[in-house]
């Protein structure tokens, strides 16, 4: 990895520590990269991990997935992994999740949009597997825990007593020696004590085999579970776990008693996009009440929520021509896109309402109200849009995060802007003639224009 001219420095850690804090298996490594400054770099961010992709496939079973410290600490503890999205298979038998898995993880692979796919290791760990037989036990007279506990000290070992040096406690750790444990034959070799006082050979009472078991049982809600972690590039994360969804549903079948569940980063999307659907109706309500009570009007307070579509609008367009896609900054983005369009919308018709109290005409009103508030409302807008311009050519840390709120507020108020000064004044014109004849029968429909 330091061959690429962008890194400068690298450091692994393997494993996990002592208090196990983290969902870190023992079989994976992080290596966290020191580069150069990003202004020193000859390559985009993307261009640079495409590079140590290719680096890093000459080596052989390994999988990979790209991410930053503090992102990836707090993904392990809000989520349990690291990954933007991750499917985790719920189930009892090693053997059947591990095959799951493994079509799970061949179809995430075949779909569009998937990176760095990433599958927990089950199995892959040597045992030592000793059975031991009753027959051959019995005609020498051995119990079994005799055999137990000559395994036990030989290959674990045992304290056996303990040594007090001042204040401390040391315990003696007996065992054999490495090259009597060495190979499942080694072991073999080890002498059993039979209590007529013969010594019989440990491959003569028991089988000895090295078999195939899990690296780690992982379990979650009281169940195992195996997790298939993968990055998302090119599309949505929403539709990119939608399509996993029916896909799994459809070509793989699951046993009874065997689910599957999606997390990672697109949980917290999908937690933050709940919370956002129920906030965000409530607070365009309570401005609706708000705007009824300052201004006595259902039709006016009516007239300003308008300018939220308004806003609406150019916050799509802008994010559909970015090519990026709804997430909480993106949501977050609206919101205050809301806000200022509202102000902008009460700006424009208190200025009305001011001017036809004081004698003039609907028109009169509305023309002479949106020349006043023309530079209010611009000054707003290029206030924002100047604020936000740095936000938007971010490219440091955080940065995939600001994007998306920028590129909302800046395309939401070029929109909510041109409509503010358009049609917000014709629709009011339209909506208070209409009111105004309707309270004078006798109203003389040239007196409004």
């Amino acid at each position: 990895m330091m061959s690429l001219p962008e890194v400068i420095g690298v450091v692994s850690r393997t494993g996990a520590d002592e208090l196990r804090m983290d969902p870190m298996d023992l079989y994976q490594t992080d290596h966290f990269l020191i580069t150069k400054p990003r202004k020193e770099w000859t390559v985009s961010l993307e261009e640079h991990q495409d590079n140590l992709r290719r680096i890093l496939d000459d080596f052989i079973g390994i999988d990979i997935a790209f991410t930053q410290p503090i992102d990836m600490r707090v993904s392990e503890m809000l989520t349990g992994v690291r990954a933007a999205m991750a499917i985790k298979l719920y189930g009892d038998d090693l053997d059947i999740l591990e095959q799951k898995a493994q079509q799970i993880e061949t179809l995430v692979n075949n779909i569009d949009g998937a990176t760095d796919v990433f599958r927990g290791q089950l199995s892959g760990q040597l045992y030592l597997q000793i059975d031991i037989l009753p027959q051959a036990i019995s005609r020498f007279g051995i119990n079994i825990e005799d055999i137990n506990q000559l395994i036990e000290v030989a290959v674990g070992g045992k304290i056996v007593t303990e040594i007090i040096q001042d204040n401390q406690r040391i315990g003696v750790l007996l065992r054999y020696g490495k090259s009597a444990r060495a190979s499942p034959a080694d072991i073999g070799a080890l002498w059993v004590d039979t209590p007529d006082g013969e010594q019989i050979r440990l491959s003569s009472l028991t089988n000895i085999t090295e078999t195939d078991g899990p690296v780690s049982i992982d379990r979650e809600q009281a169940r195992r579970n195996v997790v298939v972690q993968a990055n998302v590039e090119g599309r949505d994360v929403v539709g990119f776990v939608d399509e996993i969804r029916t896909r799994i549903a459809s070509e793989i079948k699951l046993p009874p008693g065997y689910y599957v569940t999606f997390g990672g980063q697109f949980e917290n999307q999908q937690r933050a996009s709940t919370r956002l659907a129920l906030v965000v109706p409530i607070a365009i309500i309570l401005i609706f009440i708000i705007l009824f009570a300052t201004f006595r009007s259902l039709s006016q307070a009516g007239l300003i929520i308008l300018n939220i579509p308004f806003a609406m609008i150019g916050g799509v367009v802008s994010l559909y021509l970015s090519g990026l896609y709804m997430s909480v900054p993106a949501s977050v983005g609206f919101i205050t896109l809301f806000g200022v369009a509202v102000m902008n919308g009460v700006v424009m018709v208190t200025c009305f309402n001011q001017l036809r109290q004081s004698g003039h005409t609907i028109l009169q009103a509305v023309r002479e109200g949106a020349e006043r508030r023309l530079r209010p409302v611009l000054m707003t807008a290029l206030l924002t849009w100047f604020g936000l311009l740095p936000l938007l050519f971010a490219t440091g840390p955080g940065s995939e995060l600001q994007r998306p709120l920028a590129v909302v507020v800046i395309g939401g108020l070029l929109s909510s802007t041109i409509l503010t000064l358009v049609l917000l004044p014709t629709f009011y014109a339209w909506i208070e003639g209409r009111n105004e004849k309707r309270l004078r029968p006798d109203f003389v429909s040239g007196d409004s224009r």
